[in-house]
């Protein structure tokens, strides 16, 4: 385990394992490195496995300050920086789909073999026809929602939250109660302003810039889901991308279908 200090004093806790061309695998709001514990097991055989928690979240120090997208994306950088990676296959889950794409906004293709998009939207509230996001259209009501229902409720929150991330909606009670003890670590008001930047941010002019090897991959469920229709806009608005649909998954691909999930990432960082 390394423990990185960004410029603005966020320590960032990070996992390494295996040796090989680098996978950093970034986890979603509220989530941490844990999720990707098959992803580790699966290929740390073949590759060096890289899983920072996000500043706040897992076992990072949980400060209050700086919870933007391209903020989070500095703090990646700050740990490829730190453990010098190159040729990174940089992948992001959910919100660090964004964090992705602001990454390569800021920083292009230095360091970066290609990137990896899981469930994500680049842009929550768009009106689009291809956006599934619940706060679709700018829905700041819904949004107000939200924060107060995880400011309410955080325990009742985290629970639904992780059900719906199952393709059957109901979570096993193994991973409910690991799950749920994961986003409970992350403190409320890092949760809620992460969370509003995150919703608010239209990240949809970066797709058309990326020139290295992409993956889309999408879950296909009715519940907590982003899906085929905005996993296809997201693989047609960047050049070359590999769109793939785990039909039987929802949120989580990499923790429901993980041995096709690992192929795929690895073809990528073949």
């Amino acid at each position: 385990m390394d423990v990185i200090e960004t410029p603005d004093h966020a320590l960032i806790v990070v996992e390494s394992q295996g040796h090989g061309r680098p996978l950093v695998l970034v986890h979603g709001w509220t989530m941490s490195s844990a999720w990707w514990r098959r992803q580790v097991e699966g290929l740390s055989d073949w590759f060096q496995v890289v899983t920072p928690d996000l500043r706040a979240h897992g076992r990072s120090s949980k400060v209050l300050h700086n919870h933007t997208v391209p903020q989070y994306a500095r703090d990646v950088r700050a740990v490829i920086e730190s453990m010098d990676l190159r040729e990174v296959v940089l992948a992001g889950w959910s919100l660090a789909g964004p964090v992705v794409l602001d990454y390569w906004r800021q920083y292009g293709a230095d360091r970066i073999h290609a990137l990896a998009l899981v469930e994500m939207t680049p842009w929550p509230m768009s009106p689009g026809e291809w956006n599934t996001h619940a706060l679709k259209g700018r829905d700041f009501d819904g949004l107000n929602r939200t924060v107060q229902g995880l400011s309410r409720d955080r325990q009742g929150f985290g629970e639904q939250f992780v059900h719906r991330m199952f393709a059957a909606g109901q979570a096993p009670q193994k991973e409910l109660e690991w799950m749920s003890a994961e986003h409970l670590k992350t403190p409320t008001p890092a949760a809620a302003a992460v969370y509003t930047d995150y919703v608010m941010r239209d990240c949809r002019s970066v797709l058309g810039t990326i020139t290295v090897p992409t993956l889309v991959a999408n879950g296909d469920s009715p519940h907590m889901c982003f899906g085929p229709r905005t996993g296809r806009f997201v693989a047609e608005s960047i050049p070359g991308a590999r769109l793939e649909i785990f039909d039987q998954s929802g949120h989580m691909p990499f923790y429901e279908e993980p041995e096709r999930f690992n192929r795929v990432l690895a073809e990528l960082a073949a």
